[in-house]
């Protein structure tokens, strides 16, 4: 019975530890991020995601794939939220939280702000898409080796990576 007690105990604190190193996201090889902006309109524009790094590899074909959905980043769903009624690229998008997923192109890129937004970022299912839109894919200023996005206090939202620039109007 004591043999029985004493393994239950080292299982338990192995799992408890296992538990706390899985939720340290500052440790993982994508760390986390997050931009928050107050734009003109008096919305407040949050993007929490991870910071996927290029590595050598070559995006639209080892890393996000041009004609394919992509979580837009690392690990967990980046999740976009507004705390006010916005318009996307002109199009009405309500206040909360949204998965914002992507499809790659070379021209374009489609936008996707998904209703579920707590969630590991590959588990996307179509029909809970809220809104999508397009936007042309232009260069980056420099070359970034991660991720990374910003907002302005005009709405502009722009993610670079690698050469890529990919930007979105939010008012």
């Amino acid at each position: 019975m004591k043999k029985i007690f004493v393994l239950t105990l080292i299982a338990g604190f192995f799992t408890t530890a296992t538990v706390f190193a899985q939720q340290d996201k500052t440790k993982r090889a994508s760390p986390p991020a997050i931009v928050k902006e107050t734009i003109k309109s008096g919305a407040t524009v949050t993007i929490d995601y991870s910071q996927p790094a290029l590595k050598g590899r070559a995006i639209g074909t080892e890393l996000a794939p041009y004609g394919k959905v992509w979580r837009t980043g690392a690990n967990e769903a980046t999740v976009f939220e507004v705390d006010k009624d916005v318009k996307v690229e002109g199009k009405a998008l309500a206040a909360g939280k949204y998965g914002l997923y992507s499809i790659p192109g070379e021209k374009e890129w489609t936008l996707i702000f998904n209703k579920t937004w707590k969630q590991w970022g590959t588990n996307y299912t179509e029909a809970d898409d809220a809104l999508r839109v397009v936007v042309k894919t232009g260069k980056a200023p420099a070359v970034s080796e991660k991720l990374t996005f910003s907002v302005d206090k005009a709405g502009k939202v722009t993610f670079v990576w690698g050469d890529k620039a990919v930007a979105f109007n939010v008012k």
